[in-house]
């Protein structure tokens, strides 16, 4: 299998998040609709814990778009492969540090491979807006995943090896 490329990947949307802070904590906007890419609509919003050292993924979507808020309290890598073969920039691979010291919205379109990794020493909280319903309306439908974590054959990991 060829080596990925190294640098940005067309269709991710970076968007650092400020938070306002004041003497009863902080308060942080993680999207505005009138900031959004054209075309995308949050369907829900989770959010997740996860523990230091742990990686969520690689996986990808084949319809779903995610809107990830990293924003603290611990720091993650996240990385993301393009895996478009009709993309200008298929087969390339970006990582980027986010979270408590780099406070960041990343809207990862269907087809991009991605995982993240908390980096830090404390737990770190993960907030996600994608635009399609997990398992579909009444939660009835087959869950839009592809788990390349479970093939150990994958290219796509996280930490090399």
């Amino acid at each position: 299998m060829r080596p990925f490329r190294i640098g940005p990947i067309d269709g991710i949307v970076w968007k650092p998040l400020r938070k306002f802070c004041d003497a009863r904590g902080w308060l942080c906007e993680l999207f505005r609709h009138d900031e959004l890419p054209n075309g995308f609509s949050p369907a829900m919003a989770y959010i997740s814990e996860t523990l230091p050292g742990v990686c969520r993924g690689p996986h990808e979507h084949r319809e779903q778009t995610d809107c990830f808020c990293f924003f603290g309290p611990s720091n993650f890598e996240i990385r993301l492969w393009d895996n478009r073969s009709h993309s200008p920039t298929y087969w390339t691979m970006q990582t980027a540090q986010v979270g408590a010291d780099n406070p960041m919205m990343v809207i990862v379109p269907p087809g991009i491979v991605h995982a993240y990794r908390n980096v830090g020493a404390v737990a770190g909280l993960i907030v996600n807006c994608p635009d399609r319903l997990y398992g579909g309306e009444g939660r009835k439908e087959p869950i839009d995943e592809i788990r390349h974590e479970r093939d150990p054959a994958s290219p796509f990991r996280m930490i090399e090896e």
